[in-house]
């Protein structure tokens, strides 16, 4: 089984406590977010965990849980998200500079091939032109050089529960604008570029589909072959092995103005008033009468 942890919301950021408490504990309890009477008991233990996949942008909170993984021999890796943007479009994030210094520190603790950095979504606004994103790419590309191997590539999705007047959809002729630098420099600093979920094709730039659940990836580091299909859960396009997710919706307080899994500030404090680092549910605690399910 692979655990994510977590396309819903950034639990190495903010619940490193609560995770912590879960591996303690062996299991941890998740309610299915379109049908919240469904629960099931997911086993975290070391013999029934092939990988864990970590989400997040800005794990400095969660670095001494490492030694916990790293002590049971579990298998893990990070998706890294580490984009130029300012407070006005991450609203709550530390400083970047700080935040490359952690990405710097997580990749020479645990080596660059488990730590993916993650160039997403791409925005491109007035305030944040087409040059300004050449001009920021390269510049991670030679900071992050030694500290990763592969950067995953996304434009932005311009939902519509989305009100942010930045964000926007990109035209296809910028975006291959964008595409052709992005594989060019991330080559010449020996970082492979994929995309995720793109309807286009970028293979002539040098960027293939990638998975963020990468199987191969996996095996690779486990040393042992994956017998995990592909997630029919995740929309188009996308080529992830299927997972696990143990987040919740509405719990993320990064406040990033792209954000598709929360709704509202209110929402997002409203649940967090429900969290408890020592419930084996992310929100709230289980009730007389609630029937859970082993997964």
């Amino acid at each position: 089984m692979i655990i994510s942890a977590s396309r819903r919301t950034d639990i190495p950021c903010f619940f490193a406590g609560w995770f912590q408490n879960r591996l303690d504990e062996g299991y941890a309890i998740t309610r299915n977010p379109f049908n919240p009477s469904q629960l099931s008991r997911v086993s975290l233990r070391r013999g029934d965990v092939d990988c864990f996949v970590f989400w997040t942008k800005d794990p400095q909170p969660f670095l001494p849980v490492l030694k916990t993984l790293d002590a049971r021999g579990d298998c893990y890796y990070f998706q890294f998200t580490l984009t130029p943007y300012g407070n006005d479009i991450e609203r709550r994030l530390r400083p970047k500079a700080a935040i490359e210094e952690t990405f710097i520190k997580l990749s020479e603790t645990i080596g660059k091939e488990r730590v993916l950095w993650r160039y997403d979504p791409v925005i491109v606004n007035p305030a944040v032109p087409p040059e300004y994103h050449k001009e920021q790419f390269e510049r991670l590309c030679e900071r992050l050089r030694k500290h990763t191997g592969r950067v995953t590539l996304s434009f932005v999705d311009a939902y519509a529960k989305i009100k942010s007047p930045a964000v926007r959809p990109v035209a296809g002729d910028v975006v291959l604008d964008l595409a052709a630098c992005f594989g060019k420099t991330a080559h010449a600093y020996g970082i492979t570029p994929v995309s995720c979920c793109e309807p286009y094709d970028l293979s002539a730039f040098g960027i293939s589909h990638g998975a963020c659940i990468d199987s191969a990836l996996i095996e690779r580091l486990t040393g042992r072959p994956l017998t995990a299909k592909a997630d029919r859960n995740q929309r188009n396009g996308c080529s992830c092995c299927a997972g696990t997710d143990i987040g919740a919706y509405n719990t993320c307080q990064n406040g990033c103005v792209y954000c598709y899994a929360s709704h509202s500030a209110a929402s997002v404090q409203n649940n967090l008033n429900q969290h408890d680092d020592h419930s084996p549910l992310f929100i709230g605690m289980l009730k007389e009468g609630d029937k859970v399910k082993e997964k």
